[in-house]
C-alpha cells in the first residue's frame, strides 16, 4: 500500500509537469516591461456647455456660462444679450479626452465631461458641439453626445440624498478625431528604442541578450538603465513593424525593486515577499490610561432649625447647603510587552507573520516597518504614500 501511494504521489507531479504551460515559466514578456518610443497618448481639453438639465444647470450667478450661451446663439443667428437669459438648464463644463497613438481621422473617443460651475447635477444633459484642443492649441477632435452620469442627487427642503458624483460624466464615443496621430517609431538610421516602466541594469542588459540572442539581423544595445536602442540592420522596412512585434513577444525574468508601499491614510501595506531584513529585535508595549469622574452630592452634616417666622434659628449653620463634589478616579494599565526577534535573512513576509502573531494593528506595523527603516535594518525602498 505504502509502494501505491508513493507511485500515485509521483505520477501526481509528473502529471503537474505536463498539464502547467510553459510560458508559466517562461517569464514575462518584453511587451509589458518597456514601451516603444515614439508610441504614446496624447491629452486633450476644452470648454463647453451642457444643454438640456432639468433646473439642476448653473444659476445666474455663472455669468461664464450665460455669455457662453449667448455666443452659442449668436453663431445660429440669434442675438441676445446675456442679462436677458434666466436659465438653469445649463451648465458650463470642461472637456477632457486622451487620443491613443496610431489614431486615425474619423476614429472616436470617450470624454470625460466635469462641471465648472454652481451647476448641482448633469444628469439627462447633452454636451454641445464644442473642439477638443492639444496642448498646442490644434484642435484634433470634436465632441458632442448626451452625457451619463453615474449618481444622482435629489434635495427637498434643506433634505439632501446624493449618491457619487452627479456633476462629472462621460460622453462614450462622444469625440470623433479630424487628424490623424503622427506618431515616429522608426528613427532615420533604422533603429527603434525601448523605454523600460522600472529602469533597472539587469533588466535592460536580459532584453539586449534576449533580442540579440532570438534574431542575428537585429543588434540590441543598452543606452542606460531605461533605455534600449535596437537596430532593424539590413531588415526590410515593410518589416519593421513585425519585427517590433517579434521584440515584445520575447519573455525575460526581469529583476524586481525591493520596495515596500505604505498609505497611512488607509493602512494599506504592499511589499514583495523578498525583501530582506538585517538582526533585528523588535518590543511593542501598550500603555492605557483611563479617567473616570463621578459626580456625588453632599449633604450638610448640621439640622436647620426654623423658628415661628420661617427663619433659622440661632444654633442652626448658616452657611450649610448641599453641593456636587466630583469624585476622580485614574487607572493606568500597562499591557505585557511582546516582543519578536528575527534572524539575518528573514523577508518582510516572515515579519509581517511574527507582527499578527503579536495582534497588532496594521497602523502599528507601519510604524515598526518605518522605524526598521530609519534603523537602517531593512533592505529595500519604502515608499510613504
Amino acid at each position: 500500500m505504502k509502494s501505491c501511494k508513493f507511485c500515485g504521489i509521483v505520477f501526481f507531479w509528473l502529471f503537474l509537469s505536463f498539464a502547467l504551460p510553459v510560458d508559466a515559466f517562461s517569464g514575462i514578456k518584453i511587451g509589458s516591461l518597456a514601451r516603444v518610443e515614439g508610441v504614446r497618448d496624447n491629452v486633450l481639453a476644452g470648454y463647453g456647455i451642457v444643454i438640456g438639465l432639468s433646473g439642476t444647470g448653473d444659476s445666474r450667478r455663472s455669468q461664464a456660462t450665460l455669455q457662453s450661451v449667448a455666443n452659442a446663439l449668436q453663431k445660429f443667428g440669434v442675438s441676445v444679450s446675456p442679462k436677458d437669459l434666466s436659465s438653469r438648464n445649463v451648465a458650463a463644463v470642461m472637456v477632457t479626452a486622451t487620443i491613443p497613438a496610431f489614431s486615425e481621422k474619423g476614429n472616436r473617443i470617450d470624454v470625460n465631461v466635469s462641471s465648472i460651475g454652481d451647476s448641482r447635477s448633469l444628469v439627462g444633459g447633452t454636451l454641445l458641439l464644442m473642439p477638443l484642443k492639444a496642448v498646442n492649441g490644434r484642435v484634433v477632435a470634436i465632441a458632442q453626445g448626451s452625457v451619463s452620469v453615474g449618481g444622482y442627487t435629489f434635495d427637498s427642503n434643506g433634505n439632501k440624498v446624493q449618491k457619487n458624483h452627479p456633476t462629472a460624466g462621460v460622453v462614450p464615443k462622444g469625440a470623433v478625431v479630424e487628424y490623424a496621430t503622427d506618431d515616429q517609431v522608426i528613427s532615420s538610421d533604422g533603429s527603434f528604442t525601448l523605454l523600460l516602466k522600472e529602469p533597472n541594469f539587469h533588466t535592460a542588459s536580459k532584453i539586449v541578450d534576449a533580442i540579440n540572442s532570438k534574431d542575428s539581423s537585429l543588434h540590441a544595445e543598452t543606452l542606460h538603465a531605461g533605455r534600449v536602442r535596437v537596430d532593424l540592420g539590413q531588415a526590410p522596412r515593410n518589416l519593421a513593424f513585425r519585427k517590433i512585434g517579434e521584440v515584445q513577444e520575447l519573455s525575460i525574468i526581469p529583476e524586481t525593486a525591493a520596495r515596500i508601499v505604505i498609505n497611512e491614510r488607509t493602512g494599506t501595506i504592499v511589499a514583495g515577499g523578498t525583501v530582506k531584513i538585517d538582526n533585528v529585535t523588535i518590543t511593542h508595549g501598550d500603555l492605557k490610561i483611563r479617567i473616570q469622574t463621578d459626580y456625588l452630592v453632599s449633604q450638610p452634616n448640621s439640622v436647620l432649625r426654623y423658628d415661628r417666622w420661617g427663619l433659622p434659628g440661632e444654633d442652626s449653620n448658616s452657611n450649610a447647603r448641599t453641593v456636587v463634589v466630583p469624585d476622580t478616579d485614574i487607572k493606568v494599565e500597562e499591557a505585557g510587552n511582546g516582543g519578536v526577534t528575527l534572524d539575518q535573512g528573514a523577508t518582510v513576509s516572515d515579519l509581517i507573520s511574527a507582527l499578527n502573531d503579536m495582534k497588532l494593528s496594521t497602523r502599528d506595523i507601519i510604524t515598526i516597518l518605518q522605524s526598521i527603516n530609519r534603523a537602517g535594518a531593512l533592505h529595500g525602498e519604502l515608499v510613504v504614500q
